[in-house]
């Protein structure tokens, strides 16, 4: 059972601090992803969990047991935590069963079972075994630096933006086969990463990580769709910002009477909603009117500016529509938004006692896999 908690953790370098008394829980053979800007401290938190980096203040847990805090430390290699970092790391001198068996604590003999368990586990054949590292490509070589972090059986995985230097198609491909293995071996992990898409898709927990401290932790669907503020809305993906006025237990704005999800401030608010649940019509017959002003199309998607009809909000109201057909400026369409949307107090104004929450979201609990049961041979 591997849990990693973290308590009120303050971490920097030097005297300089960049990680500001972070409350962070990874449940047992989950993954949570820490998702945030470059130097907003993911490789800080993620080096203090490895035990790379002494903390200045707080505790580190990791399966219940204390590896940092006032007057106790225990090492890194004594923590049973397995490193991925964002260049792999393999020793160019060694084959992948060498870099793999790399200070396996059992007897050789028994590496080269293990070697190929574990290629086959990552989804690699086991004929790249005795291979050195400049023969494989980038996503082979992070698979086997993947294995070679799983081979002494770890509780935890720390992955440092394992897929960043691949390209597409292979960075998708490297990150299924991962998510494939961590669910196999039941390790908990913790992904660093500042791709949105990567983090959402990739993770049980998403950890928001700005000026040094969690904004916000939850499943990818939660801090999705109820983000803790307007900073972390624009920050997870694309979001439409419109301002309106709540009143029991609604909101209204250019687009109309929506309903809210959670936490409803009442007064002035700014609407935040995705541009997903903004559908489309031809020939403007829906709830609302407009015009099309621009289309930037992605393949599997596109992306429409939309000026409402008497608004002049040109650029300041988008939809997403799927990329078969999308419409052409100038294009008149009917608009309509699907779902409930989030509200915030307007800019400089704080919520209230007055304020409400109708049928506000059920908390969603970070899933935790049901227990595996392992084999009872060990090396």
């Amino acid at each position: 059972m591997t849990e990693v908690r973290l308590r009120a953790v303050t971490a920097g370098y030097g005297r300089e601090a960049v990680l500001d008394e972070v409350d962070l829980v990874v449940p047992t053979g989950t993954t949570t992803a820490i998702l945030g800007g470059s130097g907003s401290g993911k490789t800080t938190l993620l080096r203090t969990v490895a035990g790379f980096l002494r903390p200045l203040g707080g505790e580190v847990l990791i399966g219940g047991r204390t590896v940092a805090a006032a007057g106790t430390w225990v090492p890194p290699e004594r923590r049973g935590v397995g490193y991925v970092r964002q260049e792999g790391g393999l020793f160019p001198h060694l084959s992948v069963e060498g870099n793999i068996a790399f200070g396996l604590p059992w007897p050789r003999r028994r590496h080269r079972d293990r070697v190929l368990e574990l290629l086959d586990l990552v989804g690699l054949p086991a004929e790249l075994a005795d291979r050195r590292p400049d023969q494989l490509s980038g996503g082979q070589q992070q698979r086997v630096a993947l294995a070679r972090a799983l081979a002494p059986r770890p509780g935890l995985v720390l992955l440092d933006e394992p897929f960043s230097s691949l390209d597409t198609a292979l960075r998708a491909a490297t990150r299924e086969a991962t998510a494939r293995a961590l669910r196999a071996t039941g390790a908990t992990a913790i992904l660093v990463t500042h791709d949105q898409g990567e983090a959402l898709s990739f993770s049980d927990q998403v950890a928001i990580l700005g000026a040094g401290a969690i904004r916000q932790a939850a499943p990818p669907r939660v801090v999705y769709g109820e983000p803790a503020d307007v900073e972390v809305a624009e920050f997870l993906g694309d979001a439409v910002l419109v301002p309106g006025t709540a009143r029991n237990g609604r909101v209204e704005c250019l687009l109309g009477t929506l309903p809210v999800r959670g936490y409803v401030p009442r007064g002035a608010v700014t609407v935040m909603l995705r541009p997903e649940q903004i559908t489309l019509t031809p020939g403007g017959t829906g709830r609302l009117d407009a015009t099309v002003r621009s289309v930037a199309y992605f393949g599997h998607d596109a992306v429409v500016e939309l000026e409402l009809d008497g608004s002049g909000l040109a650029e300041q109201v988008r939809a997403r529509v799927v990329g078969l057909q999308p419409p052409e400026p100038g294009e008149r369409v009917g608009l309509d938004v699907a779902g409930p949307v989030r509200a915030f107090p307007a800019a400089g104004r704080t919520s209230g006692s007055d304020d409400v929450r109708p049928e506000a979201s059920p908390v969603v609990p970070v899933p935790v896999p049901a227990p595996r049961v392992r084999e009872a041979r060990q090396p």
